[in-house]
């Protein structure tokens, strides 16, 4: 019996997850269409950061409250909830097409709204997972849960390129809409078990601000945690510093579609990692693995800006994207790991929260730091071209591949804490399993 259960939430999980990836598909296409829309639209990094800035505060902001709205209802609901919220964005967008009156504020709205009711898909998907999928599973499962992420890097951009150039936003906008309807197609023929309350989980019902307020107690009182949520927060800050500015570096030397292609090939080497990852699981000692893949992406990012090669940045797009999900799925394995089934919401929500707290604060220079400091000071002439031109070039999109440069140094830096903080390096023997059916 406990063996035909394991085998039906399996299946279960593989359900939902094969209607994420296809709805994760169709998002990719509508995202990256959008961004090239805003940026050819303007000729403005800085109005092309700011929908990324737009897509990242929803998320941050609503976070507490979708945690317990994930551990106090049925997950599924919340998943359902949230992709139907996200399809009507995608909704709204297409009705302002076909009337012809298409602004940059209309894109704003429609990723907010999208983040916003995308933020209960993550933490609810993760706290069902530990329930539907054994414990010595959950390494597959979340090198499964970001084949999505992988597909969507790999087919999206260079699909939607093409499809842009060709048949135009209206179109991938459709696809969206179609991808959004399997989703919740998937979602309506599957349910989930509830967890079993926890002896915390129990102590601490109440008010909703007070278990919204319960993540973050959970978290401080388990300082290997906090620690490895510290450095993937500073992590991300430094990648949102530089990474949204890639497709403005590339539209310097290139066109759509074969911007498209070029991270079509980044996300190639993320497809191949998740596939690695699902059919491996991980190393033994996971703490380990994020450390090197994460040192492993600060030399990438440092190759991304240093010549004005598509052949280079290709190749260290691809090198990126093939060490993220192992740091990724080796990091969900340790949180689904240690912490309490029925309390995994809260404390996800508020991970998630923290994880990405100052990432706005990044998007927001990254623009201007671009536009108005680094790209003038490696034109011709430029205060930096003499001191970097002969390593990295001159010129429009030159001043971004500076500031890959010396975020990715500083990026090697900061994943060493890693290994020399004892708290986070010992995070996996210091805390206690939780029991997982």
């Amino acid at each position: 019996m406990k063996e035909n259960t394991k085998s039906k939430g399996m299946l279960t999980f593989t359900i939902v997850w094969i209607g994420q990836l296809i709805s994760t598909l169709g998002s990719g296409l509508t995202s990256f269409a959008l961004g090239i829309w805003i940026y050819q639209e303007t000729g403005s990094a800085t109005l092309f950061v700011i929908n990324i800035l737009v897509w990242t505060l929803p998320n941050i902001l609503i976070s507490p409250v979708v945690g317990v709205i994930s551990d106090r209802w049925d997950r599924r609901i919340v998943m359902i909830m949230g992709d139907s919220g996200a399809g009507l964005s995608s909704l709204f967008v297409i009705l302002v097409l076909f009337l012809g009156d298409l602004q940059v504020w209309h894109i704003y709205v429609a990723t907010a709204v999208n983040s916003a009711f995308g933020a209960f898909q993550w933490p609810a998907f993760s706290a069902a997972t530990s329930t539907l999928v054994p414990k010595k599973q959950l390494g597959r499962a979340a090198g499964m849960s970001q084949i999505g992420d992988a597909v969507s890097h790999f087919a999206t951009p260079a699909i939607a390129g093409a499809l842009y150039v060709s048949l135009g936003m209206k179109f991938i906008l459709s696809v969206d809409m179609v991808t959004y309807l399997f989703a919740l197609g998937t979602l309506l023929a599957v349910r989930f078990p509830r967890p079993k309350t926890s002896e915390e989980g129990q102590s601490q019902q109440g008010s909703f601000w007070t278990e919204a307020l319960f993540g973050w107690k959970y978290i401080k009182a388990r300082p290997g945690l906090l620690g490895l949520l510290s450095v993937f927060a500073t992590l991300n800050f430094l990648w949102s510093l530089t990474f949204p500015l890639l497709i403005p570096m590339l539209l310097n030397m290139t066109t759509p579609d074969r911007v498209g292609l070029i991270e079509s090939i980044g996300g190639l080497g993320m497809l191949i990692s998740t596939l690695v990852m699902s059919a491996w699981g991980g190393p033994k000692r996971r703490i380990l693995g994020i450390f090197i893949a994460e040192s492993l992406s600060g030399v990438a990012a440092i190759f991304l800006g240093l010549r004005p090669s598509v052949v280079m940045i290709a190749a260290a797009l691809f090198g990126m994207h093939l060490v993220f999900p192992t740091s990724n799925a080796n990091s969900q394995a340790i949180w689904q790991s240690k912490v309490a089934q029925d309390v995994q919401g809260r404390v996800f929500a508020i991970r998630r929260m923290i994880a990405f707290s100052i990432e706005p604060i990044a998007v927001i220079l990254a623009g201007p730091l671009a536009e108005r400091i680094f790209e003038p000071l490696m034109m011709e002439g430029g205060g930096l071209a003499g001191i970097f031109g002969g390593l990295l070039g001159v010129g429009p999109g030159r001043g971004i591949g500076l500031m890959f440069v010396l975020v990715g140094m500083v990026y090697v830096l900061a994943s060493s804490v890693i290994v020399i903080h004892p708290r986070i390096r010992r995070v996996e023997v210091e805390l206690e399993d939780v029991v997982v059916s």
